[in-house]
């Protein structure tokens, strides 16, 4: 049987004998093997070869992603939240699939870092890049997440990193017990998982741009769980923090944000029932107490005064 050659790139690779002919095998494929292939023939000896065959090229890319999107993270009553699922490739076809995400377990499809599972929204495939939740509601809190497949058979991207989705007028099993939304640096900050009935498990989780954290991190000291302690807070403490039960319930979620400024507002970290009072309180990163507060409204002064507090 004559001997064949395979060439990449102008290289010479070994040649792998089969029943059907000679071949060459590129086993799991990465991105460094795409270029130009092509082949030739020898028998002999001394070897006479044949020409080259024309050449082919194999582009491999990387593997497709999904990405999520939501039009809003914060829901009022009667809104309506559209999830967008976007792959950032030029293919056609692709068919997007939309989940919510349930605490881990083994007979469920999870994420790779296995730190959720997945259950299919109602009517979750469709050629639509979009999927709405119309209206959106309180039992709607939690995480989602989408994946795009294409081809016969499926060829499936990994699902999408975790988009969340709190509702301000949840009634939930846990609930997460900061006292204000807004904080110096350099200051102590205690954040407690609250449980109710007979309801177990719950976690702290945070979410940043870069993504979502389970429990209390490096820096942090964790008495608990379910309890963290900062005691000197930085700007990278910035995030939105809520609870999830055993049951995978969620928490209302509190956007705390750290800041290095010289005053912060402090307001009531939950929602506020119409016909309440509330205190608007103005601290100062200072000890020089003798200047004038102002208080806005939408752009708009309603109130100025030489102390710090309105009611």
């Amino acid at each position: 049987m004559p001997e064949k050659l395979c060439q990449r790139n102008g290289q010479d690779s070994e040649p792998v004998e089969t029943t059907s002919g000679s071949s060459y095998k590129l086993n799991q494929v990465s991105v460094s093997d795409r270029g130009q292939y092509r082949c030739r023939a020898g028998r002999g000896d001394p070897v006479y070869y044949t020409q080259y065959s024309e050449p082919v090229y194999i582009l491999i890319t990387d593997q497709p992603k999904a990405v999520l999107s939501i039009s809003t993270q914060w829901l009022n009553p009667g809104d309506s939240v559209n999830l967008i699922c976007e792959v950032k490739e030029p293919f056609t076809g692709w068919r997007f699939s939309w989940y919510k995400t349930v605490p881990y377990r083994t007979e469920l499809p999870s994420l790779l870092d296995k730190s959720y599972s997945v259950e299919p929204l109602s009517g979750y495939e469709t050629t639509e890049e979009s999927y709405t939740l119309s209206p959106a509601g309180p039992t709607d809190t939690g995480g989602y997440v989408c994946r795009a497949g294409r081809g016969a058979p499926v060829y499936y991207t990994d699902y999408s990193e975790p988009q969340y989705l709190w509702s301000g007028d949840l009634q939930s099993s846990v609930s997460l017990s900061p006292n204000r939304t807004q904080h110096f640096t350099l200051k102590s900050l205690y954040l407690s998982c609250d449980q109710k009935g007979n309801s177990t498990g719950g976690r702290l989780m945070r979410y940043t741009e870069t993504g979502v954290e389970s429990g209390c991190s490096s820096n942090w000291r964790s008495i608990t769980g379910s309890t963290c302690n900062i005691t000197s807070t930085s700007t990278w403490d910035s995030g939105v923090y809520w609870c999830e039960s055993g049951s995978g319930q969620s928490s209302n979620a509190v956007n705390i944000t750290v800041s290095v400024g010289a005053v912060i507002l402090e307001s009531p970290a939950h929602p506020v029932t119409e016909g309440n009072s509330v205190t608007l309180q103005f601290p100062f990163n200072q000890t020089n107490m003798n200047i004038t507060a102002e208080f806005y409204k939408d752009g708009e002064l309603i109130y100025n005064e030489t102390t710090n507090k309105i009611m």
